[in-house]
């Protein structure tokens, strides 16, 4: 134990192993929600959702462990609601594009940002932009993951006449979305910490109640496997070979580029 405390410095930094334990249990309970919506949002593009779960849980395990362990940074990482988003919405519903293809098109991005990310070019591109247009970009993803939220949640939905309309009461699995919605942002406002994985417990459980969602069989089960997804990027690889297709490789790495932008 000393040479764990040795190692990540506890001393120097001040903290102590209950202090690192209820900073990491806080930190998963906040991010957990992901390990659901995930697999949710990437089934619209007919992916498997049990082996999309279990694949954020093993690459957030994995960064988190790098991260902590490699680059000692109290920094926890899992994959981010939006270039999901704009996967399963944009580029395999909206275009038309397979999910197999897509995934290739994804690793074809995550190599190119890879390398640019080596030769610091992303770190003098991203000190070359104005702090205002940081925050617009900040902005504007935030607001595409709230409107695909909310349009799942059945608080917004499409119209004729203008384009986007508010979501019909009338429908019961509407009011799971609201009454998680305001436990949550009381939550927050009450500064709890996981308000967002408190709230989502909380919609479930209304939603158990009121027969809205099925009641689970089994309280444990064995992870999904991964053999749907695990590896069809590389073998599909070869079809990213029109320019359409390179179009949605460069958009992709635009998206991750300016995901996660510091901002001052």
């Amino acid at each position: 134990m000393k040479q764990l405390q040795a190692y990540f410095e506890f001393t120097t930094l001040k903290t102590s192993w209950r202090q690192e334990i209820l900073g990491g249990f806080t930190t998963f309970i906040s991010m957990a929600y992901i390990l659901f919506v995930n697999p949710s949002v990437l089934g619209a593009a007919k992916m498997n959702p049990g082996a999309v779960f279990t694949a954020s849980a093993l690459a957030s395990a994995f960064a988190c462990f790098v991260m902590g362990i490699v680059a000692k940074y109290p920094i926890a990482s899992a994959p981010a609601l939006g270039i999901n988003a704009f996967f399963a919405y944009s580029v395999c519903v909206g275009m038309g594009v397979s999910w197999q293809t897509a995934l290739a098109g994804v690793f074809v991005a995550s190599i190119i940002f890879l390398l640019i990310t080596i030769f610091k070019l992303r770190e003098a591109i991203i000190n070359a932009i104005p702090a205002d247009l940081k925050f617009a970009i900040s902005a504007g993803i935030g607001m595409f993951i709230a409107f695909i939220g909310l349009h799942q949640g059945g608080l917004v939905a499409a119209s004729k006449s203008t384009v986007v309309t508010l979501g019909s009461f009338s429908t019961p699995s509407t009011w799971i979305t609201i009454i998680g919605l305001i436990v949550t942002a009381a939550l927050m406002v009450l500064r709890v910490p996981g308000a967002i994985f408190i709230g989502m417990v909380i919609a479930t459980i209304f939603g158990m109640v009121t027969g809205l969602i099925a009641v689970p069989t089994h309280w444990v089960s064995a992870a999904p496997s991964l053999a749907p997804t695990f590896g069809v990027a590389l073998h599909h690889v070869t079809e990213i070979n029109t320019l359409q297709l390179w179009v949605v490789v460069l958009t992709f790495l635009l998206v991750t580029f300016f995901l996660i932008l510091p901002v001052p």
